[in-house]
């Protein structure tokens, strides 16, 4: 796959704020999940300002991972009133039945996991996001080998190696993850791929740097932007680090 694009809306139009994406691009996406739901928007709206790159928006079923958090109808909510490119991770069971729905709402990327308890089969599931005229991912999470996403990284744009174990926020990095980081570089130089390198959990300006070392460009951050004193300084230290 080339470089990303720029996006457009269904109505054929420049979707403004959003650039041509390549992986030598350090992207930093606010993670939903530690915002204040009460005021979405505005707080979306303060992320952006701030200087986010993407927003990342974390989906749980209460089934794949013990925890619910929402659904397409926030996805619509943010699209709706903000204009930024929305990474979607579905952390859910059975996610094909929910996809269109995604699509729909306006999510420009979705990622889905590579586990059996996701209860789905991987390559039509990424073809299904990539049909419906979405950029595609595939998420692993931290007891799962690099191998079982192999199969697949030359269906997805991006990868998103999950740096703590899924469901709530505010948890600490795992270093301990990073070795697959710098084998799916390995990866994607051998077979001339140009998929991004997603990194989610513990993200700081202390742990960036060592992420960003192993290969990641993009960096989901949630209670390290939103729960910052200046969500701005916040995002520039990350983005720097």
């Amino acid at each position: 796959m080339k470089d990303w694009e720029v996006l457009k809306s269904s109505a054929g139009q420049l979707k403004k704020g959003v650039k041509k994406w390549s992986n030598a691009d350090r992207i930093v996406a606010p993670s939903v999940l530690a915002a204040d739901f009460s005021r979405i928007a505005e707080e979306c709206s303060r992320a952006i300002t701030a200087g986010a790159d993407w927003l990342h928006l974390d989906v749980m079923d209460g089934h794949f991972v013990e925890n619910i958090s929402f659904g397409p109808a926030m996805v619509e909510a943010i699209h709706a009133t903000n204009d930024i490119f929305l990474d979607v991770h579905l952390m859910i069971e059975e996610p094909d039945h929910y996809i269109p729905r995604f699509l729909e709402a306006g999510a420009d990327l979705i990622s889905v996991h590579a586990e059996p308890e996701a209860c789905h089969e991987v390559a039509r599931t990424l073809e299904i996001i990539s049909d419906g005229g979405c950029k595609t991912g595939i998420a692993l999470n931290p007891a799962t080998p690099l191998e079982a996403v192999e199969p697949y990284l030359d269906q997805v744009d991006l990868l998103l190696v999950m740096t703590v174990v899924p469901g709530f926020g505010g948890q600490a990095f795992m270093p301990e993850v990073l070795p697959k980081v710098e084998k799916a570089v390995q990866i994607r130089e051998k077979h001339s791929l140009s998929f991004h390198i997603e990194v989610d959990g513990g993200i700081d300006p202390q742990t960036a740097p060592a992420a960003t070392a192993a290969g990641a460009n993009v960096l989901v951050a949630g209670s390290s932007t939103f729960k910052a004193p200046d969500i701005g300084n916040a995002i520039r230290a990350i983005r720097e680090a």
